[in-house]
């Protein structure tokens, strides 16, 4: 058998823990790279959705990875990912980042880190005004569509007593399920709703149920074997609250004169679980 001699040890050693290193140190091969990529949606206005003149993505998810771009002195790359497609491109590396309506579960947890919470969203159910429904029980024993791989279905079948939940690929095939008679009601995200049922208030007018389903912190996903980044999100998040960055960037995205006419009810802080 072919032995290796002690300093052939020492520098097999010595290189097996240098990759070790450069691979587990994120941030370093980001400055090196000059670019973050950050994972967002892309069609979820208003936090990432493309721009009507530039047709480059935009909005209050994208603002968000800008700035964590600029903390780490580099150019901000944003990647489009699919609901279901998440955690499995942050997980294999495709993105350094999520920022995509990523709602904090305990499910999610477990595969990935979280960020402190930098959106509070409430999920609610609409349905179709001649339905004539009221609440979110009344569609009990009906069909709910959701956004495939998002927390609205578990949710919409937690709540509503004996529900069947059916699934699309994303907020904007949900919608068009509802319109078409594929289903009763969907739930998504009251923002998306808000923006909805003002567009087709005039042709084909939807109700957004009261009460919720549930409300959930978003978190920007990060690695689990990357701590450093996870501190670096977290203290750009902290610094964006306290110089009012953040409550700027709400303002600008969902704020009073935007679709959504709003007033931001919630600060960045640690999601507890």
């Amino acid at each position: 058998m072919h032995k290796l001699s002690i300093p052939s040890l020492a520098l097999a050693a010595v290189a097996a823990l240098s990759a070790g290193l450069a691979h587990a140190d994120q941030l370093a091969d980001i400055k090196q790279r000059g670019s973050l990529v950050c994972g967002t949606l892309g069609i979820a206005e208003p936090f990432s959705f493309p721009n009507p003149q530039t047709r480059e993505i935009q909005g209050y998810d994208v603002d968000f990875c800008a700035a964590l771009a600029k903390s780490l002195g580099v150019k901000l790359e944003v990647k489009m990912v699919a609901v279901p497609a998440r955690i499995p491109e942050l997980q294999q590396g495709r993105v350094d980042v999520l920022a995509a309506n990523l709602g904090w579960t305990p499910e999610r947890a477990q595969e990935i880190a979280f960020s402190d919470g930098y959106y509070v969203s409430l999920t609610k159910v609409a349905t179709r005004r001649v339905d004539g429904y009221k609440k979110p029980a009344d569609l009990s024993g009906k069909r709910v569509a959701a956004a495939k791989g998002s927390t609205s279905e578990a949710g919409a079948r937690k709540v509503i007593p004996n529900v069947t939940t059916v699934t699309y690929q994303d907020p904007p095939a949900v919608f068009l399920a509802l319109q078409q008679g594929k289903a009763d009601g969907i739930a998504v995200s009251e923002l998306v709703l808000v923006k909805w049922q003002k567009e087709v208030q005039a042709t084909a007018p939807i109700d957004i149920l009261e009460p919720e389903l549930f409300s959930e912190p978003w978190g920007i996903g990060v690695r689990k074997s990357e701590p450093a980044m996870l501190k670096q999100v977290n203290e750009v998040l902290e610094s964006m609250e306290k110089s009012g960055e953040a409550t700027r960037i709400f303002d600008r995205w969902l704020g009073t004169g935007t679709t959504y006419d709003m007033r931001r009810g919630f600060k960045i802080e640690p999601i507890k679980g």
